[in-house]
């Protein structure tokens, strides 16, 4: 069975940032700004989303469409002869899978809130009340199993119609939905009484309040949010590099993805912040911004019931968008690995991804006593620092090191390959960067994820 590719350059881009846009444009994004300071940390963020995210992106895109592969096989093909890049591919798919074993469950929530939204649970709730039936969900694997559940198996199903037909038809059509109801979303929240003060929380930028939290902080949180927002070193936007012909130059459509991601994290940024300063809430409540603070918001809001179900509709667009796309890089590496048909594979794969995300479901009840990380940890909290902590950085530095080494694929047949077609060239005057400072930089956000996280506490 040959392999299939996307009819058009929309759909690439589209599918490729849809894999990019997920939960940390509009869970995390939102709220680590609120915690930092507003836009000031906008600004910072920008900065490292150009200089760390493009240029591997870049990277990855190059080493898909030359190779014509997966993660699986694109560095074996590439690779001179004796050489080991392609044992990477194990960390690519154990990276992919861990993804999914703990994404599938936040997706889940995002389903569930549609749910509840929808039918008006949350009306009439404070805040209080709003956050024990989140708590109830978490100590009700059978609930939580059986959202997980639905989004594998509709995820799964998008990839088994096939890539045109399946993911690239349904991923174009959720992410027009998803940005044309952050549209909606957006002008509603800064149309609200009193807006204007959480629009200048947002938009202008006051370095004092980025000073209170010590400027080394913030800079390491911004150059996290930056680098792991667009899902880079683990082969998911390599698989879809392999399905785009060579009529464009792979940085003008790096960043194009990069410009829709971004709108998505600023747009999410426009909702909710216009909306917390209307209605006297704390910008920078944490993760609890998501799940408590914002249905307590659209209480209070006009048509409260309607605005909410649009706002946890297009959660639920992002959360899925990334699942599909994750899920289609691991069909498409063992269809590279085994040769056979795509819908054997994911026809196991549906069984074996809801019994590798019961672990996440279990972590917050029945196996709440495991604690990998320390007091207040879970499964989730291990899987989430193994891939974010872990195999995206490390993976990066693969991907750049392959692709500017003389003992890799080579930065001149590197630079052939992202600039065949018309558009945007890849600057070679960064060629030191990206060899040098740019995996340097990598190493530094991985080591600092370390030292956070034991040392810091």
């Amino acid at each position: 069975m040959e392999r299939s590719g996307f009819s058009t350059r929309l759909g690439f881009i589209l599918v490729s940032a849809g894999c990019a846009i997920g939960l940390g444009n509009v869970w995390r994004f939102p709220y680590i700004t609120g915690q930092y300071g507003g836009a000031s940390f906008v600004l910072i963020y920008l900065l490292f989303l150009a200089i760390l995210g493009l240029p591997i992106m870049v990277a990855e895109f190059a080493v898909g469409r030359a190779s014509i592969r997966s993660a699986a096989m694109s560095f074996d093909v590439l690779e001179p002869k004796g050489t080991k890049w392609h044992w990477h591919k194990y960390t690519a798919i154990g990276g992919n899978m861990i993804l999914m074993m703990f994404y599938t469950t936040v997706a889940g929530w995002m389903l569930y809130y549609l749910y509840k939204t929808a039918t008006g649970a949350f009306e009439g709730l404070d805040a209080a009340g709003i956050g024990a039936i989140f708590g109830a969900l978490l100590q009700d694997p059978v609930t939580m199993g059986g959202y997980m559940t639905a989004i594998v198996v509709l995820c799964g199903g998008v990839c088994y119609l096939g890539v045109e037909a399946g993911v690239e038809r349904i991923t174009k059509f959720m992410m027009t939905c998803l940005l044309v109801l952050m549209v909606i979303l957006g002008i509603n929240s800064v149309l609200l009484p009193g807006a204007g003060e959480g629009l200048k929380y947002y938009l202008y930028p006051d370095f004092g309040r980025l000073m209170e939290h010590g400027l080394k902080e913030v800079i390491f949180a911004a150059m996290g949010q930056a680098f792991f927002t667009l899902s880079i070193g683990m082969g998911s936007l390599a698989v879809f590099g392999s399905y785009i012909g060579k009529s464009k130059r792979l940085t003008g459509e790096a960043v194009w993805i990069i410009v829709l991601d971004t709108f998505v994290a600023i747009m999410a940024g426009l909702i909710i912040f216009p909306a917390c300063f209307s209605y006297g809430v704390s910008p920078s409540s944490g993760p609890n911004l998501l799940f408590v603070t914002l249905p307590n918001v659209f209480n209070a809001m006009p048509f409260g019931r309607m605005w909410g179900t649009l706002f946890f509709l297009f959660m639920t667009f992002a959360a899925m968008s990334t699942v599909i796309a994750v899920f289609e890089n691991l069909v498409v590496c063992f269809f590279d690995l085994l040769h056979i048909d795509r819908r054997k594979i994911i026809c196991a794969g549906i069984p074996l991804v809801i019994l590798l995300s019961l672990p996440c479901v279990l972590g917050f009840n029945e196996w709440s006593w495991i604690q990998p990380l320390g007091k207040g940890s879970g499964v989730l909290d291990l899987e989430d620092f193994l891939v974010s902590n872990n195999i995206l950085p490390l993976g990066s530095l693969v991907y750049m090191a392959f692709c500017t080494s003389r003992y890799g694929w080579g930065w001149d047949n590197f630079i052939k390959e992202a600039d065949t077609g018309r558009g945007m060239a890849f600057p070679k005057w960064i060629r030191f960067y990206v060899t040098y400072i740019l995996p340097l930089i990598v190493l530094v956000i991985f080591v600092n994820g370390y030292y956070a996280l034991f040392f810091s506490r």
